[in-house]
């Protein structure tokens, strides 16, 4: 007997950049359409979108802040009864859990964005905003979690009392064919540090500055991103006598390109969701030194092949000395660590079978 298609609705806050954005938005538009009937739902303003999507229903609800969607997206809920809603971002997951009682015959699915223990220590907004134990209220109304790492996962189980049946862990995929860069490193030139994320407390801008200012050899450093950290950040590296070192670029669609000219990426975080930016050096061949963090690290790192991940400045200092020294990487061993881990076509098929299992129309009664 065939099965009707399953009606699948992805909600996100915008489709301006970021890594929730991007990650959710790639699966709606890969899922089978022979098997899904897909919506992504947007609460934001078209006017924001930084993503190219073709052959996916969008519908922007124009809404100025997510709370201010409530009514709409309740509506849309209601006239339209997706099978299954996936939401992303903790405020807009806490958000339509609370809806969720009222639409029995859906499923609802959280996608979690970041270890939120760890980042409640270094986003007070976060946590202020939404209190640990709304969260845990929240969570209980949905029917499935995503997480997108094992620190993930742990977090929810051990601090937020999800139970690990309602917990699934997928981890993101490799979201675009990059080419492989075709030298390590030219040591002709100062070698190239490059970091891309959104300048916030928890990106830990300010702790690789610290350690490079220590460096005694020269160096250039590329620094991609826009927050509200910038003028801290900038005056610091300003003060360390770094300024001349230093290209900055609020936002680029050129990621690859910078990625591949750059010798390591550095990755100041105390906490991840879980990297795609990291993912992406990777696959074009340029590893990473990160500091040991909670987020997914250990599994897109090994040591020695496509990067190391330092416990503490020190550390890192010591690393960067010896990547400089020696520099022991190789741009197809650094690709090959993660394509043989995220591969798109295995992540998609990982969302594919959860919603298969999840969906009401292969269910047999």
């Amino acid at each position: 007997m065939k099965h009707s298609k399953t009606n699948i609705v992805f909600v996100l806050p915008s489709l301006a950049a970021g890594g929730a954005e991007r990650i959710l938005s790639y699966v709606a538009q890969n899922l089978d359409e022979n098997q899904f009937k897909v919506t992504l739902l947007i609460t934001g303003y078209e006017k924001d979108t930084v993503y190219e999507l073709e052959n996916l229903n969008i519908v922007y609800l124009n809404k100025p802040r997510v709370l201010k969607a409530f009514g709409s997206l309740f509506q849309y809920f209601r006239k339209h009864k997706p099978d299954i809603v996936v939401s992303s971002i903790v405020h807009l997951n806490t958000m339509i859990a609370f809806m969720s009682p009222y639409f029995r015959k859906t499923k609802f699915v959280s996608r979690e964005a970041n270890v939120l223990t760890v980042l409640n220590k270094h986003n007070p907004y976060t946590n202020s905003a939404f209190p640990k134990a709304m969260i845990v209220f929240a969570y209980k109304l949905v029917d499935c979690i995503i997480c997108q790492s094992k620190d993930m996962q742990k977090d929810m189980i051990a601090n937020y009392k999800v139970p690990k049946s309602k917990t699934v862990l997928i981890n993101n995929p490799i979201t675009k064919e990059f080419k492989l860069k075709a030298t390590a490193r030219d040591t002709s030139k100062p070698i190239s540090f490059i970091t891309i994320g959104r300048l916030s407390k928890e990106k830990g801008h300010e702790r690789l500055i610290h350690v490079l200012s220590q460096l005694n050899f020269p160096f250039h450093y590329t620094i991609i991103g826009a927050g509200n950290e910038k003028d801290s950040i900038f005056e610091m590296l300003d003060s360390k006598g770094l300024a001349k070192n230093i290209t900055y670029i609020s936002f680029t669609k050129n990621v690859e390109t910078y990625l591949a000219e750059s010798d390591v990426f550095l990755q100041g975080s105390f906490v991840e969701g879980f990297p795609n930016v990291l993912i992406e050096s990777c696959v074009v061949g340029t590893p990473i030194l990160a500091f040991n963090a909670p987020g997914g690290l250990d599994e897109i790192i090994e040591a020695g092949k496509n990067g190391y991940v330092a416990d503490t400045e020190e550390d890192y200092l010591n690393y960067l000395n010896q990547i400089h020294n020696t520099f022991p990487f190789n741009p197809e061993t650094v690709s090959n660590v993660v394509k043989n881990k995220f591969s798109s076509n295995k992540i998609i098929n990982d969302y594919t079978n959860l919603f298969i299992k999840l969906s009401p129309k292969n269910q047999h009664v």
